[in-house]
């Protein structure tokens, strides 16, 4: 059963999408009222309700999906917020609308109606056909009967029919696409002029005054989450391959001589064949007559050898290569039955065979072209040979090193040092590591991890979901060991927990001054924008400016690598006189945009070639919303105070 898990893995997890939903789905729609009884509420959605068990499950099904899906580069901190969980409830309280509807309006699903929507299933299909075995064994692996799992389809597509027929049934009207089609590719001709804040840096000035000042005001957008501070072991293929001991030249030697074929390439030809079939379990007689006619056709090539690929074509019965003349390519010698490559490989260049018997029937071959045995010496290769061989004793110290470290760790969990002294580990410390990034390193006294060679490694979620694990955290236990890749592995302990704090003036000083140095360049760009812009908007000229760039032009679907910021200004100037200037503020500085012509587009873009299936799948939703909305009304939803006490979390199951 197992190995059916394995090899079948993504089928697998289609069906823990099916199986893991809420759990009237392998009940059926009627007894879900009675199956979730006793259980305590959170909303009210006309006879049915949303319970703390059915946010709980949903809530682990959501973790683990999406886990699953990263391969554990998930961060679970992503989804503890009051949005995320404001989110998934709102998806169960629509989800029970439909229950409610579907159950109130007897929505079913025929027996024939199931059978065609499993058979269409491709996840049950071998060969593009359904597969009762692999249906059956599929179930089994997953430990369910059919009735289990066809019930749970059947209120699948019960569900279904509530919704389906409002977004099958979406259109967006014609004139609306055209309409579109035209704001989408009507142009604008364009010319800008860059003020960049960093040209104005040079004369702003920052003092202390100002620093203090901008830090009394706005210190508390500086609050630090609690951070950790840790020691930590790399094991990694540079630490195994460090101090290995040298390797003699009759073991590389040995190594190059068991390895020679990924150093030398044997002898190859390139040959071309013609055929003459025998058919399996013939009589001597039809033997003897394609013998026959194998020798007429070899007695015809030696006389016209250069007619050989006219005469494949022509009489070869070998179907696959006769078409292109008889041509078979490159053989390495080492790789044909004895018997056909002595005749092959002692031909020359250009040669002709005799009559061979061989697979299939008789041969004929021709060699087309000859490469001797050619590559690397021992000597020629020895630095190759002797990196080779290092990095596969490192790989065996790596494993070694690895199972040391594990057991090491585990043996001795409120410390690194055994560890690293047993596996010449050395002990490293980092700071600035928080729950949902790494700090910056003004934001870190000493020792940040984001300025560390080893950021990438520090700032992986699963290494931030360890460090924050109570255990290390709180416990001051090691985290186990962590493989971020199978060449690297870490674990950690928390030396300090540095709780969330406002830091001092003094270590975000500089931090504070950069901010005020960017803003205050970016205001006198704008400022030197502004100026420009109105002194053009007075009296626009014909001809671009000094200082605008080349035109170019533009449309909404093809922005030519334009901000949608600058993109919006240029289609909002008006029209009616140009040409027109606008200005735009960013984060970079400030842009003026000079608009010298408008025009329509072609509305024969590519582009635009999904855009009426893409308003109908958008006017879709928008309906289903629509109706969704209206169903919660029709039902009377009532949130519970308990809902708002799970959505803050401040309710633990």
């Amino acid at each position: 059963m197992f190995d059916f898990i394995r090899t079948h893995q993504r089928l697998m997890q289609f069906l823990l999408l099916i199986l893991i939903l809420p759990s009237f789905a392998l009940i059926g729609i009627s007894g879900y009222t009675n199956y979730v009884s006793g259980d305590h509420d959170l909303v009210k959605v006309g006879s049915g309700a949303v319970t703390q068990q059915m946010f709980d499950q949903a809530r682990s099904n959501q973790l683990r999906q999406l886990q699953s899906s990263s391969q554990g580069g998930f961060d679970p901190a992503v989804l503890d917020n009051p949005q995320a969980r404001a989110e998934l409830l709102d998806s169960l309280i629509n989800r029970q609308a439909l229950i409610d509807t579907a159950r109130a309006e007897h929505f079913s699903v025929s027996d024939t109606a199931l059978r065609q929507s499993i058979a269409a299933l491709p996840q049950l299909q071998e060969n593009g056909r359904f597969s009762p075995e692999l249906y059956n064994r599929t179930l089994a692996a997953m430990g369910l009967d059919t009735h289990d799992f066809e019930e749970s389809q059947r209120a699948e597509l019960a569900l279904g029919r509530v919704l389906g027929p409002v977004a099958r049934s979406a259109a967006v009207p014609a004139t609306v696409v055209q309409r579109l089609e035209t704001i989408l590719t009507e142009q604008r001709t364009v010319r800008l002029k860059a003020f960049p804040a960093t040209d104005y840096e040079k004369d702003i000035s920052v003092s202390d005054d100002d620093i203090k000042a901008w830090y009394d005001q706005n210190k508390q957008s500086l609050e630090l989450p609690q951070q950790a501070i840790v020691q930590y072991l790399l094991l990694n293929e540079a630490a195994a391959m460090k101090d290995l001991p040298e390797v003699s030249e009759d073991e590389l030697r040995k190594y190059y001589d068991q390895n020679k074929s990924r150093y030398v390439r044997p002898p190859r030809v390139n040959v071309s064949h013609i055929q003459i079939d025998v058919p399996a379990g013939a009589t001597g007689e039809q033997r003897k007559t394609a013998h026959d006619e194998a020798v007429k056709i070899a007695s015809q090539l030696k006389a016209n050898p250069d007619t050989f690929a006219e005469v494949a074509r022509e009489k070869s019965q070998d179907a696959g290569t006769a078409k292109d003349g008889g041509k078979l390519g490159w053989i390495t010698q080492g790789t044909w039955p004895a018997a056909l490559e002595d005749a092959v490989f002692s031909l020359k260049k250009g040669a002709i065979s005799g009559v061979i018997d061989g697979p299939g029937g008789f041969h004929i071959f021709r060699v087309n072209d000859t490469q001797p045995e050619h590559g690397e010496t021992f000597e020629e290769a020895r630095a190759k040979v002797e990196t080779e061989v290092r990095r596969q004793l490192g790989s065996d110290r790596f494993a070694e090193m690895a199972s040391k470290l594990t057991d090491l760790v585990y043996e001795n969990p409120d410390s690194l040092e055994p560890a690293s002294q047993a596996l010449g580990l050395p002990i490293k410390t980092a700071a600035g590591i928080a729950r949902d990034r790494l700090l910056a390193s003004d934001e870190v006294k000493a020792d940040a991890a984001s300025s560390s060679a080893d950021a990438s490694l520090l700032g992986d979620v699963r290494v931030r979901r360890a460090v924050f694990a109570n255990e290390a955290l709180v416990e001051k236990q090691n985290t186990g060991v962590i493989e971020l890749s199978p060449d690297t592995m870490i674990v950690l302990h928390v030396k300090e927990a540095v709780p969330a704090h406002i830091p001092e003036l003094a270590q975000v000083s500089d931090h504070i001054r950069g901010v005020l140095e960017g803003q205050r360049a970016r205001d006198a760009a704008a400022e030197a924008g502004k100026k420009l812009l109105a002194e053009l908007s007075k009296s626009p000229s014909v001809t671009a400016p000094e200082g605008f760039g080349d035109a170019q032009s533009i449309s909404r679907i093809d922005p030519r690598g334009l901000p949608k910021q600058l993109t919006d200004a240029a289609f909002a100037a008006p029209t009616d006189h140009l040409p027109q200037y606008v200005g735009v503020e960013g984060p970079q500085g400030y842009v003026l945009v000079r608009v010298e012509d408008a025009k329509a587009g072609t509305t024969d873009s590519p582009a635009l070639a999904t855009l009426p299936q893409q308003l109908a799948a958008a006017w879709g939703k928008a309906e289903e919303d629509a109706v969704l909305k209206a169903l919660r009304t029709q039902l009377g939803v009532k949130m519970l105070p308990e809902a708002q006490e799970v959505i803050q979390g401040e309710k633990k199951s």
